[in-house]
C-alpha cells in the first residue's frame, strides 16, 4: 500500500540496489527474513541489524580519498616543477585533483542546501 504516494516496497529495492552499487554491503531482505505474511517487505525487519557502511563511515572514507587525491595532484606539480615528472602524468593527476574538487565543493553545497531546506520545516 503506498504511503503518501510512495511505494515501501519499490523504495527498499532502491535503497538496496544503491547499498550494492556503492559497495556498502547491506543486509538484502530477502522471502524469509523481512517479509509479512502477505509477503510485502518489511523494512522494519532490517532497521538495526544492518552491517553495513553507515553513511558517516562512508562520507568520511569518500573524504579521505579525495583528500589522497588532491595531494597525489599536488606532488606531480612539484615533481613537474624539478623536471622529474612525465608530463602526462601531470596533467592527469591534476585533472583527477580539480575534478575531485569540484565534486567535494558540489556536494558541500548540496549539503548545506538541504540542512538549510531542513530547518525552514515546521514542526
Amino acid at each position: 500500500m503506498p504511503v503518501n504516494g510512495i511505494n515501501p516496497n519499490a523504495a527498499i529495492g532502491a535503497y538496496q540496489n544503491m547499498q550494492r552499487i556503492s559497495g556498502g554491503g547491506g543486509e538484502v531482505i530477502n522471502s524469509a527474513q523481512g517479509t509479512n505474511p502477505a509477503g510485502i517487505a518489511n523494512p522494519a525487519a532490517s532497521i538495526g541489524e544492518s552491517k553495513g557502511v553507515s553513511f558517516s563511515d562512508f562520507l568520511e572514507s569518500k573524504i579521505e580519498k579525495s583528500v589522497d587525491t588532491l595531494k597525489h595532484g599536488e606532488e606531480m606539480s612539484a615533481r613537474a616543477v624539478s623536471g622529474d615528472a612525465n608530463l602526462t602524468e601531470v596533467v592527469q593527476a591534476v585533472t583527477n585533483a580539480e575534478v575531485t574538487l569540484q565534486t567535494l565543493v558540489a556536494v558541500r553545497d548540496k549539503m548545506i542546501s538541504a540542512y538549510q531546506e531542513i530547518i525552514r520545516m515546521q514542526i
